[in-house]
């Protein structure tokens, strides 16, 4: 899959080829006014606006463009930048990206109380998500965040519960995991989901998963169906079981380093712009989800369900003992709370 990157201005989103040319005054020789701040936007994803992360950096760069004219954003999507860790660790120093939109679980890296956001079958549903990350164990996990030197714009939805997809092996029941090699995120919480599910865990980078399916280095993966889509993985891994193990949880990431450069104007204009896109990227989600298994169908997969009652229960016990292990227990208990509300 090709990389490329993005350009925002003026509300309209262009694909570019190469960096700024020179303006017809700088080529004439003559004076220019200084242009506007440009804002690095990286994603791990293809630009395709099926999928929640370059939906999201679209909908961010479209709300700046409508807001200032003194701020335009500059989008490199699937990794264009470097992988989700190499992009997050440049913010950390001020430099490379500027801004980022992920999965929380990258960021068990540097702040492993995030980990609490993914821990297996804990999500009811949309709702208790926003509850959540809206109040108190929100800004709690965004302060942690600061530490680290990231500004969180905005907790955002991943397009749906993630399920298992394998290339060739139908999945019907719980046993038929046992063994498999399947992808998933290199981090803890992710690792122990996938055993406790009774599979081969396999850490991969993400822009490895494709070639991976095709030379049979994994058997499978875990994604929404809106990613599945958007990365046409449809295209060689057959058979999704509907898991619905995790429910992603996604965040808009500012540079501290880099935020800390602009004036408290333009530091309120992009606050702005990632509640639209929060407000507009949270709206589709449902919908993207429901979109996403029918499109999956209609491209050629088999989906089947499979009883979880089992892995329900199992994850209780999980979810305790990961959240003791990052010092998240009382975050715990407040999601929990709020699943009743």
């Amino acid at each position: 899959m090709a990389k490329s990157f993005f350009r925002i201005g003026a509300g309209l989103l262009a694909a570019t080829l190469g960096g700024c040319g020179r303006s017809p005054e700088r080529a004439a020789g003559s004076a220019a006014k200084p242009g506007p701040t440009e804002i690095r936007f990286a994603h791990a994803h293809a630009p395709d606006l099926t999928g929640e992360l370059h939906y999201s950096a679209v909908t961010f760069a479209e709300a700046v463009a409508a807001l200032t004219d003194r701020l335009t954003v500059r989008i490199f999507p699937q990794g264009t930048l470097g992988s989700e860790r190499e992009v997050y660790e440049g913010m950390q120093l001020g430099s490379g990206a500027a801004i980022t939109v992920s999965g929380t679980a990258i960021l068990n890296n540097f702040d492993q109380r995030i980990g609490v956001l993914d821990l297996p079958y804990l999500w009811k549903d949309y709702d208790h998500v926003h509850r959540v990350l809206d109040g108190e164990v929100g800004r709690d996990l965004a302060a942690g965040l600061e530490k680290q030197g990231l500004i969180v714009l905005a907790w955002i939805d991943g397009w749906g519960y993630r399920n298992m997809i394998t290339t060739s092996k139908p999945v019907k029941r719980p046993a038929d995991l046992k063994g498999l090699k399947i992808r998933t995120i290199p981090t803890p919480v992710y690792l122990a989901t996938l055993r406790m599910l009774g599979t081969n865990p396999t850490p991969m980078a993400y822009g490895e998963i494709y070639t991976g399916l095709q030379t049979g280095v994994i058997d499978g993966f875990e994604q929404g169906p809106a990613i599945v889509v958007a990365e046409k993985f449809y295209e060689i891994a057959k058979h999704m079981t509907i898991t619905r193990h995790l429910l992603p949880t996604l965040v808009i990431c500012y540079s501290q380093a880099q935020w800390a450069r602009l004036s408290p104007d333009d530091q309120a204009r992009l606050r702005q712009a990632g509640r639209v896109a929060q407000e507009k990227e949270r709206a589709l989600a449902p919908t993207r989800e429901t979109e996403g298994l029918k499109t999956l169908r209609e491209r050629g997969m088999t989906m089947h369900e499979i009883d979880t009652s089992g892995w329900r229960q199992a994850a209780i016990t999980v979810q305790d003992q990961l959240a003791a292990e990052r010092g998240a227990t009382d975050l715990l208990e407040k999601i929990r709370r709020a699943a009743q509300q």
